[in-house]
Order: C-alpha cells, then sequence, then structure tokens
C-alpha cells in the first residue's frame, strides 16, 4: 500500500497504538473455531478479514507478535493487550481480527474453519434473550461512563 493510495478499511487497537488500512476488499471473512484461536482471541471463536500483504500498511506503531505455532504468528498490540492479526511466517498474506476495524459491520464472515472445536452453544447465540447496553445498565450509568478506547477513526 502507498501512501497516496486512499484506504478501502481502517482500524487499530483500543488504546490507540497501533492503526492500520486496506487499500483493497478482504480477500475472504471468516470464522475460526479451533482451540488455538479461540485462546488467542478469548473468545469462542475467532473472526478475521484475509488481506494480501501488498494491500496491507500498519500505519501508526508496530505491534508486538507472538509465535503461536511452527507456522504462525499473532500480532497484538503490547500497550493495550489488543489481537490483531494471524499471519503465517513469511506468507502473501496477513488475517485481521474482525473487531479491530473501525467499521467491523462491513465485514461479513461468508465461512467457518476449526469446526471441530466449535463450542455447541455457539449455534444458539442468536436465539438468547438480548438488551442493549442502555438498557443493560441504564442512561444514568451508561452516561457516567469515560471511554479511554480510542474512537474508530483518525
Amino acid at each position: 500500500m502507498t501512501a497516496a493510495t486512499k484506504p478501502v478499511l481502517t482500524g487499530g487497537c483500543q488504546c490507540g497504538a497501533i492503526r492500520f488500512a486496506l487499500s483493497a476488499p478482504p480477500l475472504k471473512v471468516s470464522i475460526c473455531h479451533c482451540r488455538m484461536c479461540q485462546k488467542a482471541s478469548g473468545s469462542p471463536f475467532a473472526s478475521f478479514a484475509e488481506i494480501d500483504n501488498g494491500d496491507f500498511a500498519w500505519t501508526r506503531g508496530k505491534p508486538s507478535a507472538f509465535r503461536s505455532s511452527s507456522i504462525a504468528e499473532r500480532d497484538f498490540c503490547s500497550s493495550c493487550g489488543t489481537p490483531l492479526s494471524f499471519r503465517r511466517i513469511d506468507g502473501p498474506k496477513i488475517e485481521i481480527m474482525i473487531g479491530a476495524f473501525d467499521r467491523p459491520d462491513r465485514l461479513v464472515p461468508t465461512r467457518q474453519y476449526g469446526t471441530e472445536s466449535r463450542l455447541g452453544w455457539v449455534v444458539a447465540i442468536s436465539n438468547l434473550p438480548s438488551q442493549t447496553t442502555l438498557q443493560n445498565y441504564g442512561p444514568e450509568k451508561v452516561n457516567s461512563i469515560v471511554s479511554r478506547q480510542h474512537p474508530d477513526h483518525d
């Protein structure tokens, strides 16, 4: 990605120390249920947007990396701990975690991997009772929250 290229999508970590931009849409968007992704994300599954390395750039800061296996590394912000990516060592692509994008709503998964480790209750999540944050905490509590999170833009 060159400096003159207008980003298609942007994102970054929770504290704003690390930012990134894509100059082309992702090649695929997926969910991985494997046990390694569960542990790396601290969630029942991880969700990723796959991008060619040439269409991706870290635009602020440089993430730290953890070699999670003999074939892959996972990037994260060493300041706030936000997990950011999965990438094969010396591979031509990087997979960025969907939650790290400024507009995660624009990235809809089209496939799943590692389903041998999928937790049985994940399939029924959409049927659980739900509330908005406002409904859960109430207006007084919501209005008193001071966020230290970087905004979803630069």
